[in-house]
C-alpha cells in the first residue's frame, strides 16, 4: 500500500503470523510498548492481532515489511469527537531490525498518508523515558516534543515520564 524504496507498508496477512510472533516475543520490545502487548507473545497472539486488524476499525494497522521481510507493525489510531482530526501513532520493529533506518522511513510513509490521504489535522504519541531511539525517529520526522508528562507511565514495577510528541499537518484540506 505505502512505499520507499525497500520499505513497503502493507495489510496484516494471516501468513506473518510466525514471524509476528517470533519478533514480539522479546523483552525488549515489550519493554517500549503498552502492556496491551502481551508477553510472552504466541502465535494466538499473533492471529488474534492479525485478526483485529482487519476489522474496519482496526484498518490502519500496517506490517513494515523491508526488503522482503516482515519486521515489525506501525500503525495509526484515530481520535473521536473534537479530536476526529488527530491521530496517534505507534510502531514497534523487531529488534534484528533496528538501527537500519527502517523506523525513520515507515514512520515517514504513514505520517504522509495520514495527513495526505486522510485529512489528519494532527498526529501524536508518547515515548517512554529510556527510549531514545524511538524519540530521534519521530524528531527525523519533523515531530515536535510537546512536552513531559511526569511520572505518566507505570511499566515493569517502574513509575516513568512520558515524551509527548506531534506533528501538525500545514497543508489541511
Amino acid at each position: 500500500m505505502l512505499r520507499h524504496e525497500k520499505i513497503f507498508l502493507r495489510p496484516l496477512e494471516d501468513d506473518d503470523k510466525i514471524e509476528l510472533a517470533q519478533l514480539a516475543n522479546n523483552k525488549k520490545i515489550w519493554n517500549n510498548v503498552r502492556d496491551h502487548l502481551p508477553f510472552p507473545y504466541t502465535i494466538e497472539d499473533a492471529v488474534s492481532f492479525i485478526n483485529f486488524s482487519k476489522q474496519e476499525k482496526a484498518s490502519l494497522i500496517y506490517a513494515i515489511e523491508w526488503d522482503g521481510h516482515f519486521c515489525g507493525v506501525i500503525g495509526l489510531v484515530a481520535q473521536a469527537d473534537v479530536y476526529r482530526r488527530t491521530a496517534e501513532i505507534g510502531y514497534w520493529l523487531g529488534e534484528p531490525f533496528w538501527n537500519k533506518g527502517i523506523a525513520t522511513e515507515a514512520v515517514r510513509l504513514i505520517t504522509d498518508y495520514g495527513f495526505t490521504q486522510l485529512g489528519y489535522l494532527r498526529i501524536h504519541t508518547g515515548i517512554f523515558e529510556f527510549n531514545i531511539g524511538s524519540m530521534k525517529v519521530l524528531e527525523k520526522n519533523g515531530y515536535n516534543k510537546d512536552g513531559i508528562f511526569e511520572k505518566n507511565i507505570f511499566k515493569n514495577g517502574k513509575i516513568l515520564d512520558e515524551h509527548r510528541y506531534s506533528k501538525i499537518n500545514n497543508n489541511p484540506a
